[in-house]
C-alpha cells in the first residue's frame, strides 16, 4: 500500500512538477536565438517548434536570409553537435552516411572500418537538398525516418537527439531534383522565410558589420533538450483542440472535405498531418511559456504543417490559387 501511494496521482501533476524549470529554459533559448537572428521571430519560433516536437524542418527561402546562420545558432544555443552539408548533383549517399574503408594492421591483417559521415550529428543542415540526386535524397530521408543507417548490412544508430533542417531555394530550379510528395511528409514543418522588414534590416546592417559581431552562448544541452521534448509530448491537449485539428485536416481531403476547397486539390493531408499538428501545437505552447496548446497555436501552425502535404490541380494553378489561400480559408473557421 505504501509503495502504491508514492505513485503520482495523475499525469498532469507529474508534468507540472517539471514544467516550470523547463519552460524558463526553453523561453531563454528562444530569446538567445532571437538576439542573433533579427526580424525572423516567426521563423525562429517554428524552427524551435520543429526541434522541440522531435521532428525535421524544411526551410524555404531565397539566398541571403540567414538560413545557415539560423541553424548554426540553434546548434550553439541548444548545445548540439551541428554540421552542414552542401548538396550538389554529384553528392553520393556515402558522402552523407559514411562508408567502409579497408585497413591493414601491424600484423598485415586486413579489415574494414566504418568511417562515419556528417549525418552522425545531432543537428544537420542539408543545404539546398533539392540539388542532390534522388538516390542521395532518399538516403538522407530514410535515415531521418529510421534514425539509423545501414552500410554493408551493418546497422549504425544515429545520435540522440537527431534533427535535420533542410533548405530549398524556391526561385532557382534549374538542375534541381524536386523532392517527391511522398518524401516531403517526412518533414514536420515547412518554414517559409521572407525578407526582413526595414527596421530589422537596419538592425542587421548596424549589428553584423561591426567588430565584434555578437555570438550566442549555450542555453541548453542535448540532455536538457530531450527532457523538454519528453515534456512537450506529455502536455495535455483539450478535447476542443483535438476536434479542431480533425476538422481542419479532414476538411482539406478531396471526397470528404469542404468542396469549396477540395475542388482545387489533387490530394490532401493524411493522418500524419493530424499527428504533426498535435506534436507542433504542444511544442509551440511550450516555447510561448504555456503548458497547454490553444486554438491559436493550431491556426498558426496550420500552414507550415499542411503546405507540403497538399497538391493543387492544374486548373487551380492556372487560376493563381495557392495552397496558402486554401489553408487560410480553412483556418478562418477555427474557433468560430
Amino acid at each position: 500500500m505504501q509503495e502504491t501511494s508514492s505513485t503520482p496521482q495523475s499525469l498532469d501533476e507529474s508534468v507540472l512538477r517539471n514544467a516550470e524549470a523547463t519552460l524558463e529554459t526553453v523561453v531563454s533559448a528562444r530569446e538567445a536565438v532571437e538576439a542573433v537572428i533579427f526580424g525572423q521571430k516567426n521563423v525562429v519560433d517554428l524552427a524551435l517548434t520543429t526541434i522541440l516536437a522531435g521532428g525535421h524542418g524544411l526551410l524555404v527561402g531565397v539566398p541571403g536570409l540567414a538560413k545557415t546562420k539560423l541553424v548554426e545558432t540553434l546548434g550553439t544555443v541548444l548545445g548540439l553537435d551541428a554540421r552542414r552539408v552542401q548538396f550538389t548533383p554529384d553528392l553520393m549517399p556515402s558522402d552523407i552516411t559514411g562508408s567502409e574503408i579497408l585497413e591493414e594492421d601491424a600484423d598485415r591483417r586486413r579489415h574494414f572500418r566504418f568511417v562515419r559521415g556528417p549525418i552522425f550529428a545531432q543537428l544537420l543542415m542539408a543545404d539546398e537538398i533539392n540539388r542532390a540526386s534522388p538516390r542521395t535524397q532518399s538516403a538522407l530521408l530514410q535515415a531521418m525516418q529510421e534514425h539509423h543507417v545501414s552500410v554493408s548490412g551493418e546497422r549504425h544508430d544515429l545520435p540522440h537527439p537527431f534533427h535535420v533542417l533542410a533548405t530549398q531555394n524556391p526561385i532557382e530550379q534549374e538542375g534541381t531534383y524536386p523532392l517527391p510528395e511522398a518524401q516531403l511528409v517526412r518533414f514536420l514543418l515547412q518554414i517559409d522565410i521572407d525578407y526582413p522588414d526595414r527596421d530589422a534590416e537596419r538592425r542587421i546592417l548596424l549589428e553584423t558589420t561591426g567588430d565584434p559581431e555578437s555570438r550566442p552562448g549555450a542555453v541548453m544541452s542535448g540532455e536538457a533538450l530531450m527532457s523538454a521534448q519528453r515534456l512537450a509530448r506529455r502536455l495535455p491537449v483539450g478535447e476542443s483542440i483535438v476536434e479542431a485539428i480533425l476538422d481542419l485536416v479532414r476538411a482539406a481531403r478531396p471526397g470528404e472535405g469542404d468542396p469549396a476547397v477540395t475542388e482545387h486539390l489533387l490530394w490532401g493531408p493524411g493522418p500524419r498531418a493530424s499527428q504533426a499538428l498535435i506534436f507542433a501545437a504542444r511544442a509551440h505552447a511550450l516555447i510561448q511559456g504555456r503548458v497547454s496548446p490553444s486554438i491559436d497555436d493550431v491556426a498558426l501552425l496550420a500552414a507550415p504543417v499542411l503546405k507540403h502535404r497538399m497538391a493543387l490541380t492544374f486548373a487551380a494553378r492556372a487560376d493563381g490559387i495557392t495552397i496558402s489561400d486554401l489553408v487560410q480559408r480553412l483556418t478562418a473557421r477555427l474557433g468560430g
